[in-house]
């Protein structure tokens, strides 16, 4: 049971992150490739990363071509309803704050199947739940968001911190799954409304 439900929410971050993929190119004004491509990088690159951090290879997605499907069917859903979801900015934190949460506690699952220390795990959680990201933004010439001030990376790293120490209880772990996806989501979307942000080490007018 367990591991099908890892899997249902590795499938699903595998989908948001496609979706928000696809909205990044869009909003750049890729062509139909491209928009393909930045679907690919945004939903994949973080788990591949993590995986061979891992040494756990062929990488997943090699090893399980279900996985394209899903990067493939999440893009021309995002594509078809391009028109209804008007406001890209907005549709692509939605899911990019869905795929966050999704992929935190994926990376984390994966380094605790391999017995690592917590931190490591943690670790982990963030670079599959942050680099897919890093590398659209590179691609598409944007400065990544885990690099500025934004609530970012912080937001994965703060959930996945209370879903190690909710694993530490009784409670059943499909519920601490679900309950630190919605915690990462909530508080990236909360940080962009609120504006919340990490402090900044420059002043308006200095270096």
């Amino acid at each position: 049971m367990k591991y099908s439900f890892l899997y249902f929410i590795d499938v699903m971050g595998i989908a948001a992150f496609s979706i928000s993929g696809v909205f990044a190119a869009m909003e750049k004004r890729l062509d139909i490739f491209g928009v393909f491509i930045m679907a690919f990088v945004t939903s994949i690159g973080g788990g591949t990363i993590r995986d061979l951090l891992l040494g756990n290879t062929p990488v997943s997605w090699l090893r399980n071509i279900d996985l394209l499907f899903v990067v493939f069917i999440g893009a021309i859903v995002a594509i078809v309803f391009r028109n209804v979801l008007r406001n890209f900015r907005k549709t692509l934190l939605l899911f990019d704050s869905l795929g966050l949460g999704l992929f935190t506690i994926v990376g984390i699952q994966k380094g605790l199947a391999f017995d690592l220390h917590p931190l490591m795990c943690l670790g982990l959680g963030t670079i599959t739940a942050c680099f897919g990201g890093v590398l659209r933004d590179i691609s598409l010439n944007n400065i990544p968001l885990i690099f500025q001030k934004e609530i970012y990376a912080s937001a994965s790293l703060l959930g996945g911190g209370i879903y190690l120490l909710l694993r530490e209880t009784n409670i059943y772990s499909e519920v601490s799954d679900i309950l630190c996806i919605v915690i990462i989501c909530l508080i990236r979307l909360l940080a962009v409304r609120l504006d919340w942000r990490l402090p900044g080490l420059y002043s308006k007018n200095k270096f």
